[in-house]
């Protein structure tokens, strides 16, 4: 059993790249794109963000600093990131995921309170550890969330 935060979230965050994985592979190949209502995000752009800000938030914890490029940056990532294929984007969620992990479970617990600007306020390390679970367990839930829409949710 993990005996440190950065131990779990490196355990947690193996599991949730996993199960979102399979929550993605659970539904049809022609739903994988599908937007519900023609306004939300698809199961496919769900995975593409987690799998970029896994590799952004391993940078932000070893540098402690917000990238110049921001979100505009990001979205011309996400966007190139959408044109991949499914073997593509997995890929480069499995190398994010694993170098995110790497990342976390190198940070001293007496770093764990070391603030980091952020656009919207300052956050610990400890939090900004904690969101690459968070982020693809809550894409998971919304990708099964499509799944259930379409009947096909275990």
């Amino acid at each position: 059993m993990p005996n440190t935060l950065q131990e779990f979230l490196g355990a947690a965050t193996q599991t949730a790249a996993t199960d979102l994985a399979a929550a993605f592979l659970r539904l049809p190949d022609d739903r994988r794109d599908w937007r519900p209502e023609g306004q939300a995000r698809s199961a496919f752009d769900q995975v593409a963000e987690c799998a970029l800000l896994n590799g952004r938030t391993a940078d932000l914890i070893q540098t402690r600093v917000w990238p110049s490029g921001g979100f505009d940056e990001y979205q011309r990532e996400h966007v190139q990131a959408m044109g991949h294929s499914w073997e593509t984007l997995h890929a480069l969620l499995e190398q994010n995921t694993e170098r995110v992990i790497a990342t976390l479970r190198e940070v001293p617990d007496d770093a764990l309170s070391v603030e980091v600007e952020m656009p919207w306020g300052k956050q610990t390390l400890a939090q900004i550890i904690a969101y690459p679970y968070w982020n693809m367990t809550y894409h998971e839930g919304q990708i099964n969330y499509i799944a259930s829409m379409l009947g096909c949710l275990d």
